[in-house]
């Protein structure tokens, strides 16, 4: 089994940032693609980002676009989340994902039932 560790969290002021990480530990697997999910009270889970483990191709929600950034690590197996210019819509807990490079069948990495693997989430509170 494979364990995913979220950390970086926190409160922070409208306009401030924050780096979130997420590391991989247990069994040795190669990730496809590791990404980030929010879900904030009374709202579904959504979609953050995500990254192609092999060439760090990116992908954005549109609502996080030229704020957030989404990078990896290889050596580490550590997926990292630069947030700036965050907002108060931005609250939510925070959870890390992985897609097993040997469970890929498709890609629908916006699908929070797609990935394989996910971390317990950390706390993010945006205040005005």
């Amino acid at each position: 089994q494979v364990q995913l560790v979220e950390s970086g969290g926190g409160l922070v002021q409208a306009g401030g940032s924050l780096r979130l990480s997420c590391a991989a530990s247990g069994r040795t697997f190669s990730p496809y693609v590791m990404g980030w999910f929010r879900q904030a009270p009374g709202k579904e889970r959504e979609f953050v980002a995500a990254i192609r483990w092999s060439g760090g191709v990116t992908f954005y929600a549109d609502s996080v676009k030229g704020r957030f950034t989404i990078s990896r690590d290889n050596a580490k197996s550590t997926v990292y989340l630069q947030m700036s210019v965050l907002k108060p819509g931005d609250t939510a807990v925070y959870s890390c994902a992985a897609k097993d490079q040997i469970r890929l069948y498709s890609d629908n990495y916006t699908s929070a039932e797609w990935y394989d693997y996910w971390g317990q989430g950390t706390q993010v509170t945006v205040s005005s």
